[in-house]
């Protein structure tokens, strides 16, 4: 499989052709963020040991080949093999990626799962990326995310106006009706532009990442619950043309290993968050939960959002229908075969 790395080598004298049993793979997130990047380096060992090496999956980190706003496109194209990747961060070009992302108020990771696996999820968003010639694979989950990193404490919706914030996804629209500067982008990105002073406020993932990146040099006021992050959906997204050059072993290699990934990252992302936590406490930040006016102003403008998204683009309708309509039948189960 051809991709703009090889191209370039060969382009210069000093390689032939890509070989056929290699697949070029950039990451949205570092490799060395636990759950979010380390679980895409997984992949590519779990791949090699399935198929005895007969396919090797190459980790790039982000920026290595391409921009993370670019990889969408360069995979859509083929110009680079596949990508580790989160569907919301092609919300600006498929308005709809945020309900297979991560939805404000939305699913936990048996409602998520279970619509994707089983509700219709994984073929609805087969269907609205089919014109961009990628194939995807869920390939693991993350557990609620804190809701943000601030500078001061947030008492009321006024205290957000004018905020430079990083926020991924559809919270990214939620924070702007209620008066912030908002904007979704890549983990890289976000470090960049708090070192550089160009955000004032970032929400990245929970306390074991978090605590990894050092967001406690930036802010001291920790939020949660994460409103807009219930839960995450991680993807390995692939050409569609090199996904078809690939054996039925090699595809069901891949399912396999991202289906174990999707079991191992719950699980992992529930145990791992309290020491961070207190470790972040005892160096002196602050962990506040959201008032319950805050609570009653992000979901009243997610409520907005949904309006007028539902209106301007027709699948992200018939996704939302389709996870509201999975979550109200859920819901009957979930009421009677649950403890509360």
């Amino acid at each position: 499989m051809k991709t703009l790395a090889t191209a370039l080598v060969a382009a210069l004298g000093f390689a032939s052709a890509a070989q056929a049993d290699t697949l070029i793979m950039q990451s949205v997130y570092p490799s060395s963020l636990p759950l979010l990047g380390d679980t895409g380096v997984r992949l590519t060992e779990q791949v090699s040991k399935l198929t005895g090496g007969d396919l090797q999956i190459e980790f790039n980190e982000p920026n290595a080949i391409v921009s993370g706003n670019e990889m969408w496109d360069a995979i859509s194209t083929g110009a680079v093999d596949a990508g580790w990747y989160s569907p919301g961060f092609a919300q600006g070009i498929i308005p709809s990626a945020g309900i297979f992302t991560a939805v404000p108020f939305g699913p936990d990771v048996r409602e998520y799962t279970a619509w994707w696996y089983f509700g219709g999820g994984k073929e609805l968003w087969a269907d609205i990326t089919a014109k961009y010639n990628i194939h995807t694979e869920l390939c693991a989950i993350l557990v609620p995310e804190a809701s943000g990193w601030f500078a001061k404490e947030i008492n009321s919706p006024e205290d957000l106006a004018g905020l430079k914030m990083r926020i991924f996804g559809l919270g990214a629209a939620v924070m702007q009706k209620l008066g912030a500067e908002a904007q979704s982008m890549p983990v890289a990105d976000t470090m960049t532009g708090l070192r550089l002073g160009t955000i004032d406020a970032a929400e990245i993932s929970f306390p074991l990442i978090d605590k990894s990146l050092g967001m406690n040099e930036y802010a001291s006021h920790y939020y949660f619950p994460g409103w807009h992050q219930q839960t995450s959906l991680i993807t390995f997204i692939i050409n569609q043309d090199a996904w078809d050059n690939l054996s039925e072993q090699n595809q069901f290699a891949i399912q396999t290993a991202c289906a174990a990934n999707v079991a191992t990252t719950s699980a992992r992302g529930e145990a791992e968050q309290l020491k961070p936590l207190a470790e972040l406490e005892a160096a002196g930040v602050q962990v506040h939960k959201w008032n319950d006016a805050m609570m009653d102003a992000f979901r009243g403008a997610w409520d907005e959002v949904v309006a007028e998204q539902s209106a301007a683009d027709p699948d992200f309708k018939r996704a939302w229908d389709s996870l509201s309509k999975f979550r109200e039948d859920y819901k009957q189960w979930s009421d009677i075969g649950y403890v509360k």
